[in-house]
């Protein structure tokens, strides 16, 4: 199971903290085309964290069971 975590506006957009899906072995840029379709996301401007490190979106990483997929709005701040 993969865990996302949803941030600011995208938080909004989803109508939704979190959820889980019941995959793994997913390379992550299918699972962001997968909540482009479901939500429309691609006006949002985002980050993207696994376990709680930032990678480049369109990365082919393999997201594993337990891993935790964060979508992070820009933010402004010290």
């Amino acid at each position: 199971m993969i865990r996302i975590k949803y941030f600011g506006a995208l938080a909004a957009r989803t109508r939704r903290r979190g959820e889980k899906i019941d995959f793994s072995d997913l390379p992550l840029s299918r699972l962001l085309a997968e909540l482009e379709k479901k939500y429309q996301l691609k006006q949002f401007p985002f980050s993207v964290a696994v376990n709680q490190k930032i990678i480049h979106k369109f990365s082919n990483q393999i997201l594993k069971d337990n891993d935790t997929v964060a979508l992070l709005p820009p933010f402004i701040g010290v």
